[in-house]
Order: structure tokens, then sequence, then C-alpha cells
């Protein structure tokens, strides 16, 4: 009878470990992260959750002899973002996942 104490000691503590983690992600997806380009031409702006929300372009970025140009620089802007919410993500999460090989985490 003394292990069903301890187990339901361990369920009530991975309950509240879900519901913080849970609180964690939504923090974590309500923030704004955006990403740039050498010399600020193009900005990409995303939520935690990997959604874009913006795209900025200044009229200098945009030149019609060389639009890989232009494409270099938006991927440049959205892979910085993207990085700055896989670090973030990393920092907030990972303390839920250490140890554990998990995939994305």
């Amino acid at each position: 009878m003394r292990n069903m104490g301890n187990m339901g000691n361990m369920m009530k503590q991975m309950r509240q470990m879900q519901k913080k983690m849970e609180e964690d992600q939504n923090n974590l997806n309500a923030q704004s992260f955006t990403g740039t380009s050498p010399d600020n031409m193009v900005q990409a702006t995303f939520t935690g959750d990997r959604k874009m929300t913006d795209l900025s372009i200044k009229p200098e970025a945009i030149d019609p002899d060389d639009p890989d140009m232009l494409a270099d620089l938006v991927l440049a802007a959205v892979n910085d973002a993207l990085g700055q919410i896989e670090s973030t993500t990393q920092q907030t999460l990972g303390k839920y996942t250490q140890g554990m090989n998990i995939p994305g985490m």
C-alpha cells in the first residue's frame, strides 16, 4: 500500500510539471522573434510557434537585376528568427527534456 502513495505523489508531480510546461509553451508561443538580414535590409517576424507575422523589405534591397540577392536576404532574416526561436525554446523547455533524446526539443 505504501507504494500506492508514492505513485500518487509521482502522478501529482507529473501533472504539475505538465501544467508548468504547457504554461511555458504558451508564453513562448506568445513571444515575437524578429530576424534580420545583413545590413538590416530585410526583417522577418515570427511567433514562438513559428508562424510568420511580418516581413519587412527595404526598397533598396529590391534590385530587379538581382532577384537572387533579395531571396538570400529573406532567407537570412527568416533563418535568423527561427534560430532565435530554437535557442529560446531550448532555454525555456529544455529543462523538461534534460537527459532525454527527444527530436525537435
